[in-house]
C-alpha cells in the first residue's frame, strides 16, 4: 500500500514524506531516492556529495565510541568500501560476514589508499551472520587447501572472489578474441554418442530411476548409448564443412580416475576448427595470439585481483607471465624433444625412447630447456594420437601432423592437428581401429565438398593455472569435480 500511495503523489510534494516520524516511511523514502551503486563503481567515483545505496556483505567491523567503521564488498572489487557511521546505528546483529543494505553520502576519504567513504545514514542487516560459526575469521589469511572444504562459502574469501573475477573477464576475452578474428561460435552438445579422444574415459549417461522393461529391444533412451562429452570436436569438424572458422567453448568431462593436481572430471575447453588450412603452423599461431591476448587483457582488467595471487601464493609470477608475452613460443619436433630428454642427466620415471608418450615430467622439463617459455611439440608419433589425426605418411619415423603446447609449471596446455581429409586414409584408419561402422557420418564428411582443415583444445582451468601460478587446478573452477567428490 505504501508504495501504490507514493504513486499518486507529485514528486515536488514526496519529500515532504521523508520528515514524517515514521521509521518504516522514512526508510523506504531513502532507498527510493538513494541511486543503487556497486562498491567498484562507489570505489571509482569522483563524485563527493551524491546519496547513494550499498549492498554487500561486511568484511570487518570496528565500532568505536563515537562512531562505527565497516568494511563492505559486493564482489565487484577487492578493496572493499570503508562505511563510517555514528554509533548509535551498531546493533548486535551487524556482525563480520553479515549482508547489509547502506544508504548515506559519498564523502571524501581521508584515508590515502582510498578516494571516497560511505557516510551512512542507514544501516540494515538483511542477513545476520554468527562469526564465530563461521569457518572464515575476520583479518586472517586461509590457505587454498583450508578454504577447499567449504566450495558452498569460498567465494566469500578475496582470493577466490578475486579468482572469479579473474575468470569471467577471461572468458569474455576468449570471446572477444575469437569474434574479432572471424571464427563462428558453436554450441556443442554436451550429449553424444562419440567418444572423440578414443580413450574411453567416458561417462555413461542413463535416466535416473528409469526401469527397464525386458521386453524392449532397445533398452536406451537415445536408442543408443549416450555420454557426457569428452570434447566438442567432431561437431566442431561438421561445422567446418560450411564455416571457414568455428569455435566453442564449454564443459567437458573425463571419467580419470586421478587426484592429481592437473586433472578434473569437469572442465572447461575452449576448442576451435579451421578450414582451408594444411599447415600447422597456422594452428600454432591462433593458439599464441589467444593465449596472449587473453593475458593481456586480465593483466590490464584485472590487475589488483592477479596482483594478489602473485604478491601472496605466487612470489615472483609475474615476471615469468611478462617473460611468456615477451618471447615468441619455440618450436620443437618430437623426435628433437626425445633426443633432449635422452641426453639430459635427469632421472625420468617413464621412458624416453622414441614412441612412448610424453608425461608432465617430461612436458616440464622440455620448457625449462627451452627457456621457461612456451614451447610447441610437433609431429608425434602416428600410433599415439587419435584417429582423425593427419597421417604426415613420412619415413621410417611414422608421424602424425599433430601438436602440443607445453607451458610452464603447467606442462600441456593445447593439443591440436590436422585433421585426416583423405577419405582412403581415413577410412584404412577407421577400419583398423574397429571403428567404421561408428564413424559411418565423419568418413560422408570427406564426400561433399571437404577441405584440408585443422584444430586444438585449450584446457581453461589449466591456462588459468598457468598465468596465476597456481598448483591445484582445484583451485580454479567454481565448484570441482573428480574421482570421489562431488559436493553440492
Amino acid at each position: 500500500m505504501l508504495s501504490l500511495t507514493l504513486q499518486r503523489i507529485p514528486a515536488v510534494t514526496t519529500s515532504l514524506f521523508c520528515k514524517c516520524s515514521s521509521k518504516v516511511l522514512q526508510r523506504h523514502c531513502s532507498r527510493m531516492l538513494s541511486k543503487k551503486t556497486r562498491v567498484s563503481e562507489a570505489l571509482a567515483s569522483k563524485e563527493t556529495g551524491s546519496h547513494v545505496r550499498i549492498q554487500g556483505w561486511v568484511r570487518s567491523v570496528r565500532p568505536q565510541k563515537d562512531n562505527l567503521f565497516l568494511h563492505v564488498n559486493d564482489g565487484s572489487s577487492l578493496q572493499p568500501l570503508q562505511v563510517v557511521a555514528s554509533s548509535h546505528l551498531n546493533t548486535r546483529d551487524l556482525t563480520f560476514g553479515c549482508a547489509v543494505d547502506i544508504t548515506g553520502t559519498l564523502e571524501k576519504s581521508p584515508n590515502k589508499k582510498q578516494n571516497v567513504e560511505l557516510k551512512a545514514q542507514r544501516i540494515e542487516v538483511v542477513g545476520e551472520c554468527n562469526p564465530v560459526d563461521f569457518p572464515f575469521k575476520i583479518k586472517e589469511r586461509h590457505s587454498l587447501e583450508y578454504t577447499r572444504q567449504f566450495p558452498h562459502l569460498r567465494c566469500r574469501t578475496n582470493a577466490f572472489s578475486s579468482l572469479l573475477r579473474i575468470r569471467s573477464e577471461a572468458t569474455a576475452a576468449i570471446q572477444s578474441f575469437f569474434r574479432e578474428s572471424g571464427f563462428v561460435q558453436i554450441h556443442t552438445p554436451v550429449l553424444t554418442s562419440n567418444d572423440c579422444e578414443g580413450a574411453g574415459e567416458l561417462f555413461q549417461v542413463q535416466p535416473a530411476g528409469d526401469k527397464k522393461d525386458s521386453d524392449d529391444p532397445n533398452p536406451h533412451f537415445f536408442s543408443v548409448p549416450a555420454y557426457l562429452t569428452v570434447s566438442g570436436q567432431l561437431h566442431l569438424e561438421v561445422m567446418a564443412g560450411a564455416f571457414s572458422a568455428v569455435y566453442t567453448f564449454g564443459p567437458t568431462f573425463r571419467a580419470e580416475n586421478s587426484q592429481s593436481r592437473r586433472h578434473l572430471a569437469e572442465f572447461y575447453m575452449v576448442e576451435a576448427e579451421i578450414a582451408f588450412t594444411d599447415s600447422l603452423d597456422d594452428l600454432m599461431k591462433v593458439m599464441e595470439n589467444l593465449f596472449k591476448a587473453t593475458t593481456e587483457h586480465v593483466l590490464s582488467h584485472c590487475a589488483e585481483d592477479v596482483e594478489l595471487f602473485h604478491k601472496y601464493m605466487a612470489p615472483g609470477h609475474r615476471d615469468q607471465v611478462d617473460l611468456m608475452l615477451k618471447r615468441k613460443f619455440d618450436v620443437i619436433s618430437y623426435t628433437e624433444a626425445i633426443e633432449i630428454l635422452k641426453s639430459s642427466s635427469q632421472n625420468f620415471t617413464f621412458s624416453t625412447e622414441w614412441g612412448c608418450d610424453l608425461h608432465t615430467e617430461h612436458e616440464k622439463f622440455l620448457v625449462k630447456h627451452c627457456g621457461n617459455v612456451p614451447v610447441f611439440v610437433i609431429n608425434y608419433p602416428y600410433e599415439l594420437k587419435p584417429f582423425y589425426a593427419r597421417d604426415n605418411q613420412d619415413q621410417p619415423k611414422h608421424t602424425a601432423a599433430a601438436v602440443d603446447l607445453l607451458v610452464p609449471g603447467v606442462g600441456e596446455l593445447c593439443g591440436g592437428s590436422l585433421r585426416e581429409e583423405r577419405i582412403e586414409v581415413l577410412s584404412q584408419r577407421l577400419a583398423q581401429a574397429g571403428l567404421k561402422d561408428t564413424y559411418e557420418w565423419y568418413l560422408q564428411l570427406r564426400e561433399f565438398g571437404s577441405v584440408p582443415h585443422g584444430g586444438f583444445g585449450m584446457g581453461f582451468e589449466r591456462y588459468l593455472l598457468c598465468i596465476l601460478g597456481l598448483h591445484n587446478i582445484k583451485d580454479v573452477i567454481p565448484f570441482a569435480r573428480f574421482s570421489h567428490s562431488c559436493l553440492l
